[in-house]
């Protein structure tokens, strides 16, 4: 995609940063909030921390999210539909978008932990690198979002654990969400790190992620889409976001898989990045349209086997003798 072949488009940005290094406070402090969190209404947010982890790839191509124009390009595409309630995103793009007055109006998330980089030799030791909840409340933001991965199998899983309870804490006492990502994860043959997505394993990892922190008030699930997602959902009644991932099935699959998870009890919304920001046809605004028409549209659950499209349409494994695993994020 290339949507604008300036190589100067944001060259004001550097410019901004050299000389007035203030005035991403200044945005923050007089942009427009969102109206606020309702229950019924699905929330819509856009996710863009992939690249603070080293984590560049989408699909097959390993760099695509390495130009930041294209990136700001797809970012102000996906945000300028009025549907899509917000950003998430790690301090160097959030504070592109805020100089850029793509937040007005919108909520904000921002990415805390990014210390546990792709294909690190200790990625579990995922320390707390990025926004601080100290800097959020300052920002005027949300809440923040922490991956949490658990491998029973590495030690530095325990420390990760509780450097999320201290941040889920350090949330709540200012109010802000905490919107904590887990997953059940492990090193294949190969020392990669991918994520179990059986839906037994899932719920273990809510299980774990739902009670870190002295209180649980303010902390919300961001959770992947897997077969079985009603007993997921019947694991849990904190506020549940959908996660995006890097897709692997068609965008046809993937929308279909949503819109059933998205009728489930306690699912708020979606939170997802590069499915909708890197579609496999170019088209951001329409992939962002196509997500958005999801939200509060689905027919409800009727009973067992009525989740989303099978684990094996996203290309992952369903008999019980293998594991379906995925990349991190």
């Amino acid at each position: 995609m290339s949507l604008n072949d300036d190589p100067r488009r944001y060259e004001h940005l550097s410019r901004i940063r050299l000389e007035d290094p203030e005035a991403v406070a200044r945005a923050a402090a007089t942009r427009r909030r969102h109206p606020g969190l309702k229950h019924g209404v699905q929330n819509f947010i856009v996710a863009a921390d992939h690249p603070a982890r080293g984590a560049l790839s989408v699909g097959p191509e390993p760099m695509a999210m390495a130009d930041r124009r294209d990136l700001l390009d797809r970012l102000q595409i996906a945000l300028a539909n009025p549907a899509v309630d917000g950003i998430l995103a790690s301090p160097d793009i959030m504070d592109d978008l805020l100089l850029l007055g793509a937040l007005d109006g919108k909520l904000i998330f921002g990415s805390m932990n990014r210390g546990g980089l792709a294909g690190l030799v200790n990625e579990f030791d995922d320390r707390f690198t990025g926004h601080t909840a100290a800097a959020l409340q300052a920002l005027g933001a949300d809440g923040g979002k922490m991956l949490t991965r658990i491998c029973l199998g590495d030690p530095d899983t325990v420390a990760t654990l509780e450097a999320t309870a201290k941040a889920i804490d350090s949330l709540a006492e200012r109010k802000l969400i905490a919107m904590v990502e887990p997953f059940l994860s492990v090193r294949d043959a190969h020392g990669k790190v991918r994520n179990d997505l059986r839906a037994d394993a899932v719920i273990k990892s809510v299980g774990i992620a739902e009670g870190l922190g002295s209180t649980s008030a303010y902390t919300w699930m961001k959770l992947p889409v897997v077969a079985d997602m009603e007993r997921v959902m019947a694991s849990t009644t904190l506020p549940t976001v959908l996660l995006g991932g890097d897709p692997d099935g068609s965008q046809d699959e993937v929308f279909a898989s949503w819109q059933a998870a998205l009728a489930l009890p306690g699912v708020r919304g979606l939170t997802v990045g590069r499915t909708l920001l890197y579609p496999h046809d170019g088209d951001v605004a329409g992939a962002v349209a196509t997500a958005a028409s999801l939200l509060n549209s689905a027919e409800p659950a009727t009973g067992p086997g009525t989740g989303p499209a099978p684990a094996a349409a996203a290309g992952e494994h369903t008999s019980s003798d293998r594991i379906p695993v995925k990349v991190s994020e």
